[in-house]
């Protein structure tokens, strides 16, 4: 497949940082892959480079960040030539590829959801994805319509289901004047409190405990949109910590 443009359009929506989305790549070492690393997306495209290396056509954006909130993101690419729009959610990027080559020159396979070992170090390094995705579209072909009615020759469906399987968590929801006090356990000299939360608040009070026998108290919150840990101990002379993050 030797394109001059190309559009790619899919959503997802995943609890992993790591993950190949989409990948295809050609014996003239051009390639295409869709990744998310340490829960950011990153576009790696190369459109050809020659071997004496005056033409260098890697080139690599990165968008986005903690894409692994299990909520649906959308995706589009829009290649034509070198020019390139990667639009994330709404929010468009424009960039330009390296080196001086128009077309993507790609083998007749191109896959979703990881990439297939080919003995090159970058395919064993690479997480395949694990997660939703839903309306795939690749160059107006409608993959995942195709896959689920198994119109795609060749193909390799793996162990796939078509439906999204929804994490068993139940989220709280505090209106600004509400709280929820568990009992604490008096004789145990351990304090541990791991939770997830999402906020547009800049400023609030996450957690809140006196220690027993008014040893002091612990206190983490939102402040200027920083999370910040408050450890007062009364019985000792540097009788504050205070970490932020």
């Amino acid at each position: 497949m030797k394109t001059l443009k190309d559009v790619i359009s899919l959503k997802f929506k995943t609890s992993e940082s790591d993950g190949v989305i989409f990948h295809g790549e050609g014996q003239q070492g051009d390639y295409i892959t869709l990744e998310l690393k340490k829960a950011k997306l990153v576009l790696n495209l190369n459109l050809g480079s020659n071997q004496l290396g005056s033409i260098y056509g890697h080139t690599s954006v990165m968008t986005g960040s903690l894409l692994d909130d299990h909520h649906w993101h959308s995706i589009i690419i829009e290649r034509h030539g070198r020019n390139i729009n990667l639009t994330l959610d709404r929010h468009m990027q424009h960039f330009r590829t390296n080196g001086e080559f128009d077309y993507l020159d790609l083998d007749y396979e191109i896959t979703f959801g990881g990439m297939p070992f080919s003995g090159k170090p970058s395919s064993n390094s690479r997480k395949n994805f694990k997660g939703c995705m839903e309306s795939i579209n690749y160059n107006g072909n409608n993959i995942t319509d195709l896959a689920k009615r198994k119109k795609l020759e060749p193909s390799n469906v793996g162990n796939l289901s078509f439906s999204c399987v929804e994490p068993h968590t139940v989220p709280v929801f505090f209106n600004a004047s509400s709280y929820l006090e568990v009992p604490g356990r008096p004789s145990q000299d351990l304090f541990s409190v791991s939770f997830l939360f999402r906020t547009w608040n800049p400023n609030g009070l996450l957690v809140f405990s006196n220690f027993a026998d008014d040893l002091g108290n612990v206190e983490i919150d939102i402040n200027e949109g920083k999370v910040s840990v408050h450890i007062n101990v009364t019985q000792v002379k540097k009788n504050r910590i205070d970490i932020s993050s």
